[in-house]
């Protein structure tokens, strides 16, 4: 039975990774699978998912005005897929999940979407509360602060280093510009 799963997490968690490793283990399986992730993120490239850790795959690629379920209805008229993966999946807007949900329920196509739970000021991303509502099943991927707890919660520095409080909730980065926190050293670092 197909189902939208949401893995979700804070930045250098591993999501990536874990998709990666989870397409692989469907193709090492003979099954195709469809990989997806944000057309403006071009960080590894354009049209790539990439980990920290070295490992990457080409990947189709989604926009805002983008209809999710016609996207995944147009690659099932060029063959079967055993699973859907998306990348970057906070950037999904609202009714992309839903169109997502809806592939789900009337293709009975799989989709795994990974992606970040709340921006730098804890908020929901739209994609993300959207999955948070919707998804059959959530998984959490784990990462810690740098005291040794479980991180929730990420900033984003400014060029001093120092925790920012306002911006634009879409801001591309990595490790130069994110850092993830347990919700205590958040708090410390916004708060400071």
């Amino acid at each position: 039975m197909a189902k939208l799963y949401f893995n979700y997490s804070t930045m250098n968690a591993g999501k990536s990774t874990a998709l990666l490793q989870a397409s692989h283990n469907y193709r090492e399986g003979g099954m195709a699978t469809y990989l997806i992730t944000a057309r403006f993120d071009d960080r590894a490239g354009k049209g790539r998912i990439a980990s920290r850790i070295g490992i990457g795959e080409e990947a189709d690629t989604f926009g805002a005005g983008d209809d999710m379920f016609e996207k995944l209805k147009h690659r099932l008229e060029r063959g079967p897929v055993a699973c859907v993966f998306i990348d970057e999946a906070q950037f999904l807007t609202k009714a992309q999940v839903w169109q997502l949900a809806c592939a789900v329920d009337d293709l009975g196509l799989p989709v795994m979407c990974y992606g970040l739970r709340v921006d730098f000021q804890g908020n929901l991303f739209p994609g993300s509360a959207a999955l948070l509502a919707w998804a059959d099943e959530m998984r959490e991927v784990r990462t810690i602060c740098h005291c040794g707890k479980k991180a929730t919660m990420v900033v984003r520095k400014g060029p001093d280093g120092k925790a920012l409080r306002d911006g634009e909730q879409v801001v591309i980065g990595g490790n130069e510009t994110y850092q993830s926190l347990c919700r205590r050293h958040w708090r410390e670092a916004v708060e400071g």
